[in-house]
């Protein structure tokens, strides 16, 4: 295979511009941007609505968040071409299709290890810590109806589920073209990222068979590749300021009330999260690597951080992708093929918060559910997570999902949606997290040098 000239994204790595490293940057945004959302949002609580100041201070809010969607914008418009052009390129360079299998088996064995544990992790300490029953019922009422419009939009969406043999035939897509169209936003009519996966699974495949009369399609693909971390590397230059602008709009609307109400709910699912981020993952990583684990989340931190400021897995591929190859010195083809298929089909934090959610509002609305029903409520949510759209919120929907089928109320999922936001960016760290050390458990094992 031909190696592409280096790009501009390749000479100057958007992570090591500047004095500091971009997450250090990225992290004193974080850190300015919470600072002064929550004081403005205890500033509001004071002033009079109609006030100058607190007009001025609403203005504010108003202006940050769309100037922090900018940079979510501008990494989201290429994240289509980078995962078509990165899927394709990875099995290509794999080269034999039986070394994609064994790879793919790797990938799929790690995904299902990380995954099932992540869940059992959480419904074992919402069985412990019991919060759901902490919660008083009038604000379980109060919660419900402050956000009643919203829970009926992922009530209606959880309603036009398909079912799971439908959902398992549409990874194949009849359009691909369509399945790009809806793929970020979740509204394409089959399966989204995931056929568009399959697609780019499939092109690669195909592209092995054919290696002496594609030569200027594979150009053309590197050509893609590196154009798309070139647009990343422009994102990226904004990215302190912009997840500054994202955090201090969501700090200056929530403030801490909505925290403290939810105070029991937040602390399980915050333990769970590290739990299996800061136990799960050092133990499986040192096991099956070698690897030490301070040296892989030193390696990883550029990541987690645009994770947790994004609340994306999809807006931090890009970043994932570097720091595998230029951090962790992973092969392009292993980072390739399992980063761009995790960012999807790789959802640890997301399969535990579901798993969370799910016996948190049972205990809420007094629901018991037996031994049997608790299995299914595991194994939904990793299926769940499996098919959750990489981007903020996205898994809400399945989650009305899994609560329907064990009897608990969809609308109940107004309850927690105060606090959805701020655990999405938890769970993102994890879902990246949970990628890049897939990647590196399978790159270990099919290179026992690696690492």
């Amino acid at each position: 295979m031909t190696e592409s000239a280096p790009s501009p994204a390749s000479s100057a790595p958007p992570g090591h511009t500047g004095r500091f490293p971009l997450h250090t940057k990225i992290f004193i945004g974080l850190l300015i941007g919470a600072v002064l959302g929550l004081g403005v949002n205890f500033a509001l609580a004071q002033l009079d609505p109609q006030s100058l100041p607190a007009r001025i201070l609403t203005t504010s809010i108003a202006v940050a968040e769309p100037l922090g969607k900018v940079f979510l914008r501008l990494v989201l418009m290429v994240v289509l071409p980078l995962v078509f052009s990165a899927l394709a390129l990875g099995v290509l360079e794999l080269g034999d299709l039986r070394k994609v299998g064994r790879v793919g088996l790797r990938t799929l064995f790690f995904t299902a290890i990380l995954s099932l544990t992540a869940v059992g992790i959480g419904v074992g300490l919402v069985g412990a810590l019991q919060p759901g029953a902490k919660l008083p019922d009038a604000k379980r009422d109060e919660l419900r109806e402050k956000y009643a419009q919203q829970a009926g939009e992922n009530v209606d969406k959880a309603q036009k589920a398909k079912s799971v043999a439908q959902t398992l035939l549409d990874v194949i897509p009849e359009n691909p073209l369509q399945e790009m169209v809806g793929a970020i936003d979740g509204s394409s009519k089959g399966n989204g990222m995931l056929a568009v996966m399959f697609f780019s699974l499939v092109f690669g495949i195909a592209l092995t068979a054919t290696p002496d009369r594609t030569g200027t399609l594979v150009r053309c693909l590197e050509g893609l590749f590196d154009v798309a971390m070139v647009v990343i590397g422009f994102a990226m230059r904004i990215a302190p300021f912009a997840v500054a602008c994202l955090i201090y709009a969501i700090t200056a609307t929530l403030g801490l009330d909505i925290l403290r109400t939810l105070f029991w709910f937040v602390l399980t699912a915050l333990l769970g999260l590290s739990l299996h981020l800061f136990v799960v993952y050092p133990i499986v990583i040192w096991t099956f690597t070698g690897r030490k684990p301070l040296d892989f989340f030193r390696d990883v931190s550029d990541a987690m951080v645009t994770a947790f400021g994004t609340s994306s897995s999809n807006a931090t591929l890009p970043t994932a992708l570097r720091v595998a190859e230029e951090k962790l010195k992973l092969p392009r083809e292993i980072s390739r093929f399992v980063l761009t298929v995790g960012a999807t089909g790789n959802q640890n934090g997301t399969a535990l918060y579901e798993g969370v959610v799910v016996l948190f509002l049972a205990q809420v609305f007094n629901v018991q559910l037996d031994i049997g029903q608790q299995i299914a409520v595991v194994l939904m949510s990793v299926l769940a997570g499996i098919g959750t759209a990489g981007v903020p919120g996205g898994s809400l929907p399945l989650i009305v999902v899994v609560m329907s089928s064990v009897g608990v109320p969809g609308e109940g999922i107004g309850i927690i949606l105060g606090v959805d936001r701020v655990l999405d960016m938890c769970r993102t760290v994890l879902n990246v997290t949970g990628d890049l050390a897939v990647a590196t458990c399978v790159a270990g094992r099919a290179d026992p040098d690696a690492g």
